[in-house]
């Protein structure tokens, strides 16, 4: 029975980058056309929530969405979830229609295919420089500037230690939201690491719950407020990840 769970692991997660590559293929000219210039943006937006939602399909996923707040079209806001798999970007895409750019770590480039879009399209920091940290806040600052909304994982990259429910917060999501007067939005992914974690011989198709909480306003807040805006935002997720805990037992 664990040979063929091993087996089936296998060919599941080599599946994940085939499906992950058939979208960006069939779409590629248009793909191409919408990264020209940054104006095209919201057409490759529109083009990746196809390719989000592709994958998610075809690796047998089903997400339920709670809403608690809704965005408002046209708005700029900063958008944060807790990060435990590779699929969070494909949900994230999937629930939040607001054209958005993610903020995220270099090393994802270099996936083939995915990676040429991903490093034109999205905001990359390298963790152990402070100099593109720095290039980051002026990235989004461009970005957000465009009317776009920014999304960061506030952790910084997904805990080695898988049971680690959620990890501790880095300033620079908060940074960002405060200098543009700009909402928090808290999204939880209950389920993301326990369908698709970094651990290669686990996983399995089903339901990914996601619950966007009310909005965290940053209007009237400065720099000294950073840290608290930070703590208050990451207590809401923990809340909402053990209330999701609490209702598997019930």
């Amino acid at each position: 029975m664990k040979g063929i769970k091993i087996v089936f692991w296998i060919i599941w997660r080599i599946w994940f980058y085939i499906v992950m590559a058939i979208p960006i293929l069939i779409m590629l000219p248009f793909l191409l056309a919408s990264i020209i210039t940054e104006k095209g943006y919201p057409y490759f937006f529109k083009m990746a929530r196809i390719w989000a939602k592709f994958i998610l399909f075809g690796m047998g996923f089903y997400y339920k969405i709670e809403r608690l707040q809704k965005l408002e079209k046209g708005k700029s806001y900063m958008i944060v979830a807790n990060h435990t798999s590779m699929t969070d970007i494909m949900l994230m895409l999937a629930v939040v229609r607001n054209p958005f750019v993610f903020v995220g770590k270099k090393e994802l480039a270099k996936i083939p295919l995915f990676g040429f879009f991903y490093k034109r399209t999205c905001i990359l920091v390298d963790r152990n420089s402070s100099k593109s940290k720095n290039e980051v806040f002026k990235r989004a600052q461009d970005r957000l500037n465009q009317g776009l909304s920014i999304c960061i994982f506030p952790e910084g990259g997904v805990p080695d230690d898988e049971s680690i429910l959620l990890d501790e917060f880095k300033d620079g999501a908060f940074r960002l939201a405060i200098d543009h007067q700009i909402p928090i939005v808290p999204i939880v992914f209950a389920d993301n690491k326990e369908r698709f974690s970094y651990t290669f011989l686990s996983g399995s198709p089903g339901k990914m719950r996601v619950k966007i909480l009310p909005f965290i306003e940053t209007k009237s807040l400065t720099s000294d407020n950073r840290k608290d805006l930070r703590d208050q935002t990451r207590q809401l997720i923990y809340k909402g990840l053990l209330e999701f805990k609490k209702e598997e037992f019930k």
